[in-house]
Parts: structure tokens; C-alpha cells; sequence
């Protein structure tokens, strides 16, 4: 089991994919020398010439503009008292060269974070949200309300910020800035992106949660040594991520892998898509919820906050009532389905099951993974890796973050140089 922080991510230096890849190898020579000391946290200019393939030399005459243009900076490595003799010298990525804000748009709370171009915490805040179903307009003002609350505490100002990171719940068209469905919108296809933009007067990019949470992993997390892995999300819906040859793979209009809306039961639960007998009517937050208010016998008056049903259920469960861990042995029997299934569809390496909901142990236990198993074919080979984190809405939040600061960083390289 790979060791996390109190954030859900790993204790590691530098951000970013620590693995080459064919779409790394295309970008800039600037961009790929900073990235390449962004993902180290700190490196001498030695290995950066090792790990590109490049003589030292063009290394020397890069780093000394990305310097003059204030991205990077130098900085004395730790050494031994003992040692004789000035320091050794690395490069950094200068914190001070940026900031991005990322926010996580949620059922019941909304969460942000303030990262600098290095990829470090600077801020973060949280809010509740007004309501479970928004117009375009209500939610575009919680979203404002959020952002204005977060670079307030911060001490910063709109100034100071390059561009925002959105993720939420729903099919996201990420190119086009549309959402064409998202269980927090009363309105389909909806401009999210522009109107952000115009409201927030600052570039926006939006993105599935999954993809955002995904990109958490694969910039800060477990995923940043894996050229290919999935993270699997379980809170109040499920989604699914993929990451090939260390990008995101989004499908051609954002409904690419929305696992908790493939079917395991035809003519099944009702999801909150509207159809019938998808993977999500059976292991999300509602579905549990559904099924503890009958469990356990609650008259709608007991009802109360979906968090604190479900804290009964699990609590239920492990206390010894059949009746609570009857259902969620029958969701973990359904996401051992769905998990045979990714493994079935893309073979990777790693699977990350991401969300609140992993606290509960019955949706990972030994018999689920070992019916995933059961179910895979090719028994004479490993598995994938099963990595859990059941951190919450920040882990997101970082992930919208790291989808702004893509976006600007190939936006600053692509003005700063022309490259011939």
C-alpha cells in the first residue's frame, strides 16, 4: 500500500509526470528543461542533460533565459557539514513566477486550493453549497463566491492569479467549455467555461471531477511514476479516469469512461441520469443511502444529512447487523464487476480507488478484489496494483489546479519563444 499525507497525495518533492512520454518529447526545449525541474522538485543541471538527452552545454544557455524570465531559480542543495567546498547548485521552479486557483464544484460542499507554478499548496478554503440543483447563474455565483473568499484569505488579489481549474460532477466537454449534463445543473449544455471567464475575468478551464481528480494523481500523487494507470471515484457518484503514456484520455466529447453509468443490471435501480441499472444506482452515496433508510427501518423524519446515514450503515455494519452488511456486500460485488471490467478494457498497471466512501472497508475487502480477480481472465498473470485513498474534496480541488497550471504553462511557453 503506497504511504499518503494528510491531503490524500504523496509525500514526494516536485509535481508534475516523473515518466517520459511521446507528448512530452514534442514541447519546447524550454518547456520541457522546466518541466523537467519542476517534476524533480530540485536537479542540477547535470541530470537535466541526462534525462533529455542534451549536452550540458544547452542546458547552460536555457536555463540562464528561463532564469532572466524569473521561472526558475537556483538553489544550494543540502549537503554535509564535512563536505569542503562551495555547495552544489540545483534548479528549482520560482514559486513567486505564479499562482492558479483550482476549484472542486460539489453536491453539498464546494472546495478550492491556490497553487503556485511549482506546484505547492499556497491556500485553501471551503464552502457549502446552497443547493443540490443550480442554474447556470447560481452556480457560476457560488463558484465567484468561493474564488472571491479564497484569494481574499490568501492576501492575494484577481491580479495575481493566471487562470482558474474547474472540476465537476457530469459529462464535461473540455475543449469546447460545455457541460451537456451534470447532476448539479438544472440546464444541459451550458456554457460553463465563458461564463466563468467573464465572471471571474480570468482564463478558465473545466473538466470532468474524475479527469481532475485523476490528474491529482498523476501530477502529485501515485500516478506520477505510472505511464498508464485509472483512478475509479466513489463519493455521491462514480466516475472513472485513465491516464495512457501519461495523459489524459478524455474520449471524443467528455463521455469517455463515465464508468458509473455503464450498466450491470438491465432494468435495474434508478440513477440520477434517469436511466435504469447503472453501476452508480448501486455503490454511490444515494444508492447506500436508499437502501439504509429501509435496512434500517428509518421513518423519513430520521432521515438527516446523507453523510450521517451512511455514517450509521457502515457503523451498523460493523457492529454486526446483516441487514447493513448485506448491502454493502452487494455494492462491493457490483464494483468488483466494474473493476474486472477496466481491467478487461485497458490493462493498466495501477487502479486508484479515489472518494470519501472508501473509508468504508467493505467496498475493497479481500472478497471483492479477490471476486475482481475471480472474473479477470489471463489468471496466470498479475493484477493491477491496487492503491486506496479515501481523501476528500482538496485531493480535487489540486487536481483543477493542476489543469490550470498545464494550460499555463504551455501557454507561457507557446508566447515567451518561438521556437524554430
Amino acid at each position: 500500500m503506497l504511504q499518503r499525507n494528510t491531503t490524500g497525495l504523496l509525500e514526494d518533492a516536485g509535481c508534475g509526470p516523473v515518466l517520459p512520454s511521446e507528448s512530452a518529447m514534442a514541447k519546447p526545449l524550454r518547456q520541457q528543461i522546466f518541466e523537467r525541474v519542476r517534476a524533480a522538485g530540485q536537479t542540477p543541471r547535470i541530470d537535466v542533460a541526462k534525462d533529455l538527452g542534451i549536452s550540458p552545454g544547452s542546458v547552460t544557455q536555457l536555463t540562464s533565459e528561463l532564469i532572466a524570465h524569473g521561472l526558475i531559480v537556483e538553489a544550494e542543495t543540502p549537503h554535509e557539514s564535512s563536505t569542503r567546498g562551495r555547495p552544489p547548485v540545483a534548479l528549482a521552479v520560482a514559486p513567486g513566477a505564479g499562482y492558479v486557483v483550482g476549484l472542486k464544484l460539489g453536491d453539498f460542499t464546494h472546495s478550492a486550493v491556490i497553487v503556485d507554478f511549482a506546484g505547492n499548496p499556497f491556500s485553501e478554503c471551503e464552502a457549502q453549497s446552497m443547493s443540490q440543483k443550480h442554474d447556470l447563474e447560481g452556480l457560476v455565483a457560488e463558484a465567484k463566491h468561493l474564488f472571491d473568499k479564497l484569494v481574499a484569505e490568501a492576501g492575494l488579489s484577481t491580479a495575481d492569479i493566471s487562470a482558474v481549474g474547474v472540476g465537476l460532477a457530469g459529462i464535461v466537454d473540455h475543449e469546447a467549455g460545455l457541460v451537456p449534463w451534470s447532476p448539479l445543473l438544472t440546464e444541459r449544455n451550458v456554457p460553463l467555461r465563458d461564463r466563468l471567464s467573464e465572471t471571474l475575468k480570468l482564463p478558465v478551464f473545466i473538466d470532468n471531477d474524475a479527469n481532475v481528480l485523476t490528474l491529482a494523481e498523476l501530477w502529485f500523487g501515485a500516478g506520477r511514476n505510472k505511464q498508464s494507470f485509472a483512478v475509479v471515484t466513489i463519493e455521491y457518484g462514480v466516475g472513472m479516469g485513465l491516464v495512457l503514456d501519461n495523459r489524459l484520455y478524455r474520449g471524443s466529447g467528455g463521455l469517455g469512461l463515465e464508468l458509473g453509468h455503464t450498466k450491470v443490471q438491465l432494468d435495474g435501480a434508478l440513477c440520477r441520469c434517469g436511466n435504469r441499472g447503472c453501476l452508480e444506482a448501486y455503490v454511490a452515496d444515494y444508492a447506500l443511502v436508499r437502501e439504509a433508510r429501509i435496512a434500517l427501518d428509518m421513518k423519513s423524519e430520521q432521515f438527516g444529512p446523507v453523510h450521517v446515514l451512511l455514517e450509521t450503515l457502515y457503523d451498523q455494519a460493523k457492529a454486526g447487523n446483516e441487514r447493513a452488511r448485506t448491502i454493502f456486500r452487494r455494492a462491493g460485488r457490483y464494483l468488483s464487476v466494474a473493476l474486472s471490467n477496466v481491467v478487461h478494457l485497458f490493462d493498466p498497471s495501477l487502479i486508484i480507488l479515489s472518494g470519501e466512501r472508501m473509508r468504508y472497508d467493505y467496498l475493497y475487502a479481500e472478497e471483492v478484489l479477490s471476486e475482481m480477480g475471480t472474473l479477470t481472465l489471463d489468471k496466470g498473470r498479475p493484477g493491477p496494483e491496487i492503491d486506496i485513498n479515501f481523501w476528500g474534496g482538496f485531493v480535487w480541488a489540486r487536481g483543477a489546479a493542476a489543469l490550470a497550471l498545464s494550460a499555463v504553462t504551455d501557454d507561457v511557453f507557446g508566447d515567451a519563444w518561438a521556437e524554430t
